[in-house]
């Protein structure tokens, strides 16, 4: 063990720059605390983006109501395991709910999450596709006859009464979610803000920074799931809705940029004599991943070519294919803004010493539990369940409405694997 020791330090002990003290030299959160916040921001803002149609009435964006839900659900799944993986021994996980401690923050977690899951998002997309599953149960044959059967809870009133008390449970359980996504989400931000012994994390603004990048994210990427998805699945992107949808996320990243700037400003001023420390690391160790991929990559580089498309979709007619592939590029390159926003927030905050007179070096584990590649499976391993959850449940519905408006018999809604759902229009209300 002495052994050990002795080489961790000696390999160590070369990249500190300046005076540190020895138990300082480890970073003690790694990729799996960047990972987490990731998640669950994605899950609050696909669930701020589903809300735009129910509580907000943006019809605009109906094509993705559905795929958000499954988004969030999928992402909600996943977003647990990085903490647990962390901690070690996720079997006694259920403890935390039969020894509740208020005044833990991340004990607290465990009853927000179930309170999501349980309360507000399975059973809104319970209510959004109790029909249908009614529908395809009749229709079907087989495993996922009864698969839709059991999911519907064995209903079978599709009547115009029960459909009216779907739409009013819906919007009802969308106004309550809302809250409860920023709570999700926004607690995260807390606990770093709430650190006062750490500068970098030390802010009033960090919940609400940390609640902004969280829907620029969740809006981010279902619009990137839905431009890879539809054309995959033999569909037509709606450009209205997608134009829509990218109007929505340009004003959130502008926002969410403004309270950044804010939040960098408030440091400065806040930080005395750790403003040179931080400086320091800012412009060595965080100039890549703070300066040039966040900000400038995923940030003013977005907001740069989404503002010139919009000016020149309302001047000139900008071709569809090029604003798709602008698109594209604006909201992937956001993505990669916001997950090293992640990074910086976590790993940046451990890389300057408590005696804010050295800097250390993060060595990022390639296997293992905190090792890169477990942290790529819990980023993969969403998109796997979200596969799985449009297979039981399309959400084709809304995304090739306008398609059949178009060329397609009223009511007639095409599925995957050529099945065909005939619905009554009186039932159609999401």
């Amino acid at each position: 063990m002495s052994h050990q020791l002795t080489r961790t330090l000696t390999e160590l002990l070369p990249q500190i720059q300046g005076y540190i003290y020895p138990n300082e030299i480890e970073v003690h959160w790694g990729l799996l605390i960047v990972v987490y916040p990731y998640i669950t921001g994605i899950v609050a803002g696909a669930f701020i983006l589903a809300s735009l149609v129910k509580v907000f009435n943006v019809k605009e964006v109906q094509p993705l109501y559905r795929l958000s839900l499954l988004t969030a659900l999928s992402y909600l799944l996943v977003a647990p395991l990085p903490l647990l993986s962390h901690l070690g021994h996720p079997e006694r996980s259920y403890e935390m709910f039969l020894t509740p401690q208020p005044s833990s923050a991340m004990a607290m977690f465990g009853f927000v999450y179930a309170w999501y899951l349980m309360a507000v998002l399975l059973i809104e997309i319970w209510f959004v596709y109790r029909t249908d599953m009614i529908a395809w149960s009749d229709e079907e044959s087989g495993a996922m006859k009864w698969i839709h059967k059991v999911l519907a809870l064995f209903s079978r009133d599709r009547s115009e009464s029960a459909v009216r008390f779907d739409h009013k449970a819906l919007k009802t359980i969308t106004i309550i979610g809302i809250p409860s996504a920023f709570l999700l989400h926004g607690y995260v931000g807390f606990i770093f803000g709430s650190v006062k012994a750490n500068p970098w994390w030390s802010s009033v603004l960090m919940p609400i920074a940390f609640l902004f990048s969280a829907i620029v994210s969740g809006v981010a990427l279902v619009i990137l799931l839905y431009m890879v998805i539809t054309p995959l699945t033999g569909g037509k992107i709606n450009m209205k809705c997608v134009d829509k949808a990218v109007d929505f996320l340009f004003y959130v990243v502008i926002v969410d940029f403004t309270l950044e700037f804010v939040d960098f400003i408030h440091r400065i001023y806040q930080s005395e004599e750790e403003i040179k420390i931080l400086s320091e690391m800012v412009m060595s160790k965080l100039f890549m991943s703070l300066v040039i991929i966040q900000v400038l990559l995923g940030m003013v580089l977005p907001l740069g070519i989404i503002g010139v498309t919009k000016i020149f979709k309302k001047r000139f007619t900008l071709n569809e294919d090029l604003r798709k592939m602008l698109y594209f590029i604006s909201v992937l390159l956001i993505q990669f803004g916001i997950f090293t926003m992640r990074w910086n927030v976590v790993i940046g905050g451990q890389m300057f010493s408590k005696s804010f007179r050295g800097l250390t070096t993060y060595k990022m584990e390639i296997t293992g539990i905190e090792g890169l590649i477990y942290t790529l499976v819990l980023l993969a391993l969403p998109l796997v369940i979200l596969a799985v959850l449009m297979k039981i449940l399309p959400p084709w519905k809304e995304m090739r409405e306008e398609e059949d408006i178009e060329g397609g018999a009223p009511g007639v809604i095409r599925a995957p694997e050529g099945r065909s759902l005939t619905l009554l229009k009186a039932l159609d209300v999401l």
